[in-house]
């Protein structure tokens, strides 16, 4: 058996392997309070379990976006604001399908900064 190139992984403990983009979209769509985040991981790179997208619901429903591409100088963060039930997690969805596909846009789509910035004490 083939070992799945993507995990994406829910608050709840279920996770999918090689999950398509309308099955991210479920995931981050099924998020509440109570179960606030999903972990979309490459697995297929180097280190194992650094290479990942995870969004976190944040209590005024808008979502803390990271990725990470290795160690902790590669990790950063964005905050996309709610944009109304309407919408939902359209956008975030958007970014994490092209992150799959190994596209580039998702570099730019969101104001990244790192979540580690140099010289910040992580104590």
């Amino acid at each position: 058996m083939t070992e799945p190139l993507i995990r994406a992984t829910e608050a709840g403990g279920r996770s999918l392997d090689d999950p398509s983009e309308v099955a991210v979209h479920d995931l981050l769509a099924d998020m509440n309070l109570a179960h606030p985040f999903v972990i979309v991981e490459r697995t297929d790179r180097e280190p194992v379990g650094q290479h990942f997208m995870q969004v976190h619901l944040n209590d005024d429903f808008s979502y803390q976006v990271e990725y990470r591409e290795g160690g902790d100088h590669l990790h950063f963060e964005a905050h996309v604001p709610w944009q109304g039930d309407v919408i939902g997690p359209q956008s975030v969805a958007e970014v994490i399908g092209d992150w799959m596909r190994g596209g580039d846009l998702w570099r730019t789509a969101l104001p990244w900064s790192p979540l580690f910035p140099a010289g910040k004490d992580r104590g």
